[in-house]
This record gives structure tokens, C-alpha cells and sequence, in this order.
């Protein structure tokens, strides 16, 4: 959707139905910024929102309604009023579950006349893409396909990585990634070392998780405590609500801490970013070593990306 495209989406009549927008590329491009830029642009209800802010919210509205007829059509309702322009940021699915609730949100939302703008280092064909059960998504995919123009943005370079980013060197993009992690106080880089009572017990989601320390809006996290552990993206999101600064220590290599943790990790990394937390992050080794590897999360690009925002540092010891 061009600059007329949007001139043509604000004249429309309420019940006419516009074509939205599928915007795929790889990471740092520069997509979400081009998307920014159109949702500013529109002067209508809209909402902008993160695909794990977005299956936090519609999770507990399906909840309220599943046991009703067109439970998954009455929870996009509730979550979107009288939205007409919808922007989903970092489109992507790889869990079976969550793509059978993302084809009852994408019809829904279809079926209600919004717009839609969606971001994705995929193309449609290429969401779910585990063979095992990437044909139960094959009518969701058909829908995206006939009811978007899909825009593919062009190999070139990483702005991130390159060091050209959209965004003040503030929150997510002003933290740091220090390594080794035990010598990290020497620098000055980091907050002081938590002390031994300083631990706490913290909520999150249902649950709770350990803390080395809570001071006013910095959080200190264990890498094992947040990722070793079965926690959700859910949860996550609800930590990173109430601290708005974070450090998280002892990152080993994600190769060797398991496919499962080094997935947490990615959807960690994506909520910090999506929530612009300042982050300190902690690592055994360089940045570039701690995520390569083989047996990594299919993102692990973007994780990448996303991660070279933060300042990096080599300490030693003295």
C-alpha cells in the first residue's frame, strides 16, 4: 500500500474491505520502520501490536469465550472494537497450536472488513514450516495469499548489524553485551554484582520465577532461571511490564544449552526489544560465538540482529 493506496484506504466506506499489506524480507531491513511510517500515515482507528503481545491478549479473551459458537471471531471482536487498520509486527509461526488460533484470528479479522498490515522474515508459504504440520496451515496461507499483495523486500544489508538503525540509542538499543561474564564488575560496565540477599521470588504469568536481584526498575536474572525453565512468552511479557531494566548473566553458548532453551531465549529477546528494555546481557563468550552453532532456533537470525543493537565488550581480568 502506497501513499494513494492510503488516501484511497481513509475515502473508503466503512464496510468496503481494502487489501492489506504482506511485507517479508530478512532481518534489518528496515520493514518494520516502512510499516511504521504507513501506520502513522493512517488517521482512522488502528492498533499496532507484537505477534506475542497480540496471542497474550487473544489468548485470555478465547478463554472467556471458547465455549461459545465462533469463540475465535468473538475474541478478535473484544480485542479490536471498532479497529479498521490492524499492523502485526514480526508475523511468524512455528507452533502447531498457536497457527490453528492464528487461522481463526486471520479469518476473523478478514471477515470483519479490517485492514491489515503484517511484518514477517517469511513468506506465507514459508510459516509453519515443519513438515510434520505445515499442511494444516496450508488454508490459512491460501487465505493471506488472496487477500494481501505480498511484498518481498530485497537481500541487502543489515542495518543493525551495520550500525545504521531508526531508533535513538535508548532502551533495548543503549543496553550492552558484555564478555566474559565473571569479570564484568571490574569494568564499570554492569551494575554491582548481586549479593546473596538480594535474591527474590518474582511473578511471573501463573507463576514465579528466582531473581539474584530486584533494585527499583532493574532486574537480575539468571540465564538458566529464565530459560531452563518451562516458562512462556506470557510470562516474559509480564516481567518485562514491570522492570524496565534488566540483566540477565551467565548466557552460555545456545548450541549447547538445548533447542528448547535457546528458543526461550529468541522469544525472550523479541519481548525485550518489542517492550524497549534496557538490557545488560552476560555472556561466557562473544556474541558471535554464543549463537552459532548447530540444532538453533529457525530465527535465530533476527535474534541475531536484533542483539547486535546492544554495545559489545570484551573485559578481562586483571
Amino acid at each position: 500500500m502506497n501513499r494513494e493506496g492510503a488516501r484511497r484506504w481513509f475515502r473508503r466506506p466503512v464496510n468496503e474491505p481494502v487489501r492489506g499489506v504482506y511485507l517479508w524480507g530478512p532481518v534489518g531491513r528496515g520493514k518494520s520502520w516502512l510499516s511504521d511510517t504507513l501506520f502513522d500515515m493512517v488517521r482512522a482507528e488502528k492498533q499496532r501490536v507484537h505477534f506475542h503481545e497480540f496471542f497474550r491478549r487473544f489468548h485470555t479473551a478465547y478463554a472467556r469465550h471458547r465455549h461459545e459458537p465462533r469463540a475465535g471471531e468473538r475474541a478478535v471482536a473484544e480485542l479490536l472494537g471498532d479497529c479498521r487498520f490492524l499492523f502485526f509486527d514480526e508475523f511468524h509461526v512455528h507452533d502447531a497450536g498457536d497457527a490453528m488460533l492464528m487461522g481463526r484470528v486471520v479469518s476473523g479479522l478478514f471477515e470483519r472488513g479490517t485492514t491489515l498490515l503484517a511484518t514477517s522474515n517469511y513468506p506465507p508459504s514459508g510459516l509453519l514450516p515443519n513438515p510434520v504440520f505445515h499442511q494444516m496451515f496450508e488454508p490459512t496461507i491460501g487465505l493471506l495469499e488472496r487477500s494481501m499483495d505480498i511484498v518481498e523486500i530485497p537481500d541487502g544489508p543489515d542495518y543493525r548489524v551495520s550500525g545504521v538503525s531508526t531508533r535513538p540509542c535508548s532502551g533495548f538499543s543503549g543496553g550492552r553485551y558484555l564478555w566474559p561474564g565473571g569479570a564484568s564488575e571490574r569494568a564499570g560496565s554492569a551494575p554491582a554484582l548481586p549479593a546473596p540477599g538480594e535474591e527474590r521470588t518474582v511473578p511471573a504469568g501463573r507463576g514465579h520465577v528466582r531473581a539474584l536481584a530486584v533494585r527499583d526498575d532493574l532486574i537480575w536474572f539468571d540465564f538458566a532461571d529464565l530459560c531452563d525453565r518451562p516458562l512462556s512468552t506470557i510470562d516474559y511479557l509480564t516481567l518485562a511490564d514491570t522492570h524496565r531494566r534488566w540483566t540477565i548473566s551467565g548466557l552460555p553458548r545456545l548450541a549447547e544449552a538445548g533447542p528448547d532453551a535457546a528458543q526461550r531465549f529468541a522469544n525472550l529477546v523479541d519481548v525485550l526489544v518489542d517492550r524497549d528494555v534496557h538490557l545488560t546481557l552476560i555472556g561466557r563468550t562473544s556474541l558471535t560465538d554464543t549463537l552459532h552453532g548447530a540444532g538453533l532456533p529457525p530465527d535465530i537470525g533476527r535474534t541475531a540482529s536484533r542483539l547486535a543493537l546492544l554495545q559489545q565488550e570484551t573485559v578481562t581480568t586483571t
